[in-house]
């Protein structure tokens, strides 16, 4: 499989030019302060389909002859990107989804036209499963990540925050199978040079991080985290050639970090965030200021925030708990830059 190129993320975002979303970049004062850096968050939770997968997922889709039906296999925003994407192309779209999928994502993705084929993500293969589907079908499979066609199409994401915001000098983004992560080393290596890029896992799922120490791709067991958008076992061929070429670091949040971020975010900033979406806020706010060293200056950060699909019980739940965000301190505002959602 050939890797992509920046070329291939430019003709994504000339391909997506008025079908996906110029996200918005948020910048909050209280978060300045918290970080002693310039945050400017890329809004990917106010994409079509609430995700930046849909960039992907129609790149990949429009390389296919019209009518070609497709099988992709997701836990949640593939699934629904696949979904959409087939729909406005005219295509007919089966997703393998596990069973214990969140319903919101469950359901969105049956409301754009998919038909979904449940499977139980601890013992049975979605790639077996939806590949039988595709030979039966007569259908093209649409992976979630490992395809040149979807890593370039989410570089779009980075390439659109870089353009929008300027050269940065740290960019903290989700990472599960790699696609976002290894999509946004290529914008950010052109764009941003002096940029470093650092990919963000679960702390229970950290099989890129140990890929990248090893030296080639491991896998792991299904983590058991809240972040359901990056419970991959395996990074892919083609997007850890990306990643360990380019990136500056693997990083890793524990799941009471994304329910901090998450409620943040909620708090402060008015906007709702999936528990995957806040992997690279809560490495940010962790790390940023000891990563971004001395610089005789505020360092400017870059954060993805990957997706906003969460059940609003679930979202309940998750926040229920905890202290209150600024220890009840006013709200402060959050300020939008860049293009509108």
């Amino acid at each position: 499989m050939s890797a992509p190129t920046i070329a291939d993320v430019r003709e994504a975002a000339r391909l997506l030019d008025g079908v996906a979303h110029r996200t918005p970049v948020l910048t909050s004062r209280t978060l300045d302060a918290l970080t002693g850096c310039e945050m400017l968050l890329k809004a990917e939770n106010l994409q079509r389909v609430g995700a930046f997968k849909f960039r992907g997922a129609f790149t990949a889709l429009s390389a296919l002859d019209p009518g070609t039906p497709v099988v992709a296999f997701s836990s949640g925003n593939h699934a629904q990107a696949v979904a959409l994407a087939a729909r406005e192309q005219g295509r007919r779209a089966i997703i393998v989804m596990p069973e214990d999928s969140p319903a919101a994502k469950l359901a969105a993705t049956r409301g754009y036209g998919a038909e979904v084929v449940l499977y139980d993500r601890y013992r049975e293969d979605r790639t077996a499963i939806a590949q039988r589907i595709a030979r039966e079908q007569g259908a093209e499979v649409i992976p979630p990540f490992d395809h040149p066609s979807i890593i370039a199409g989410q570089g779009t994401a980075a390439l659109e925050l870089l353009e929008d915001a300027g050269d940065l000098d740290l960019l903290f983004v989700p990472c599960g199978g790699g696609g976002l992560l290894s999509g946004s080393l290529l914008a950010a290596a052109d764009l941003s040079p002096a940029c470093r890029v650092f990919g963000v896992e679960p702390e229970a799922g950290d099989d890129v991080r140990r890929s990248f120490d090893a030296g080639e791709p491991v896998a792991i067991d299904v983590p058991r985290t809240i972040a359901d958008g990056a419970q991959t076992t395996r990074v892919g061929d083609t997007t850890f050639a990306i990643i360990r070429e380019r990136v500056s670091g693997i990083l890793t949040a524990s799941d009471a970090e994304l329910v901090a971020q998450m409620r943040f975010l909620a708090a402060r900033m008015k906007t709702v965030v999936e528990p995957t979406g806040c992997l690279g806020l809560a490495a940010a706010v962790a790390q940023a200021r000891d990563l971004a060293g001395d610089l005789g200056r505020r360092p400017r950060v870059g954060v993805i925030l990957s997706g906003g699909n969460v059940d609003l019980a679930r979202f309940a739940e998750l926040l229920g708990g905890g202290e209150p965000v600024g220890d009840g301190e006013p709200v402060d505002d959050a300020d939008a830059a860049g293009g509108a959602a």
